[in-house]
């Protein structure tokens, strides 16, 4: 408005050009006062504090909840075992994601084509110990890397074996299923 009034020869200024162009000298930064600039900083303070809060909290909450994943994922590979054994495809069927594909001696084998080699083997419980275990997580994929002693009877004569194995575990729809596994047996 005053640019205006004076392109248009106008010298005098406009009651209302004050009040909306210039800022209040109180709000300008260089000559804000004291007490104002104490209270913006305990402001900007305390917001800061309550947004990291949060972050805080999940931090605990995560390293809790990573410990019991992972024994969760261990009560899993627990089952697996004992399914196997037992020749329980049901319950294999639940902890195998429809996807599962699975490594031994070198061969790709399918859900479809492990659950039927099972269904038609000779039930074998105990045959099966479960060793140690590592169970890293990242994100919802966990990754298992352990070994386990097999009880076979080659010829008639007692033979142990033992295995490495990895397995590859994702969380979906509300659970844990493995996706991904391979054996190898460990040379002796």
């Amino acid at each position: 408005m005053v640019v205006q009034e004076r392109a248009m020869g106008r010298n005098r200024r406009s009651v209302y050009a004050g009040r909306y162009l210039r800022m209040p000298q109180r709000l300008r930064l260089g000559l804000m006062g004291s007490k104002l600039r104490a209270y913006l900083i305990t402001i900007t303070m305390f917001l800061m504090i309550c947004t990291s809060a949060p972050l805080i909290g999940q931090g605990g909450e995560g390293k809790g909840n990573e410990s019991g994943t992972a024994s969760a994922i261990r009560a899993l590979e627990r089952e697996w075992v004992e399914g196997q054994s037992r020749n329980n495809n049901r319950a294999l069927d639940l902890i195998f994601d429809n996807a599962l594909v699975y490594v031994e001696y070198g061969k790709l084998i399918s859900k479809g084509e492990y659950l039927s080699r099972i269904k038609w083997a000779a039930p074998s419980e105990g045959q099966i110990a479960m060793e140690p275990m590592t169970v890293r997580l990242f994100g919802s994929t966990a990754i298992v890397i352990g070994t386990y002693s097999e009880k076979l009877a080659k010829g008639g004569t007692p033979a142990v074996r033992h295995w490495r194995f990895v397995d590859t575990w994702v969380y979906k729809k509300g659970g844990w299923v493995l996706v991904a596994a391979a054996a190898a047996p460990i040379p002796q």
